[in-house]
Parts: structure tokens; sequence; C-alpha cells
């Protein structure tokens, strides 16, 4: 085994709901360009991620980090809050 610590994944997006106890779910937006028309289509996908301290609200703009499994759908844990809701 290498000495080498693996680097994680990490995506930034927006709080679309925290009705959970310390989760929340974040939707992250992409853009694809289309392979034949080039066009650029936007991509999303909802995350449910791990809010220890329970501070982040809907709306904000978070950074996640890939972890171990939490639970049967919890894979992300939140780095930090980016930019707070208005």
């Amino acid at each position: 085994m290498s000495d080498r610590k693996k680097t994680r994944k990490t995506r930034q997006g927006s709080v679309v709901s925290n009705m959970m106890e310390k989760s929340i779910v974040v939707q992250v937006e992409r853009k694809v360009r289309h392979k034949l028309y080039g066009k650029f289509i936007r991509s999303r996908v909802k995350y449910m991620a791990h809010d220890a301290a329970n501070e982040c609200n809907v709306g904000d703009i978070v950074l996640i980090e890939e972890c171990r499994p939490l639970s049967k759908n919890k894979r992300w844990r939140v780095i930090n809050i980016v930019e707070r809701a208005v």
C-alpha cells in the first residue's frame, strides 16, 4: 500500500432541502456539451449530504466532499458554506 493519500471528490451546489436532522439535499448543476450537435445542456444531480452542525439553509451555496457511507443515501459531507442565501 502506498503512502500517498487519495484525493476525495468535491462538488459545489445549492441546498434544495434541509428538512431532515443533520442532513441536507444539495443540487449540483453542470453544463455538458452534446456529442453530435454541440449544444450545451444543463445536467442536474442531487446529493444527500451530512450537515453535522445543522447550519445550512435552503438557497445556500455549499461545498461538499465525498466520504464513507453514512446512511442508505448519504455519501457526502459538508465542508463549508461558500455563500449564504439572502
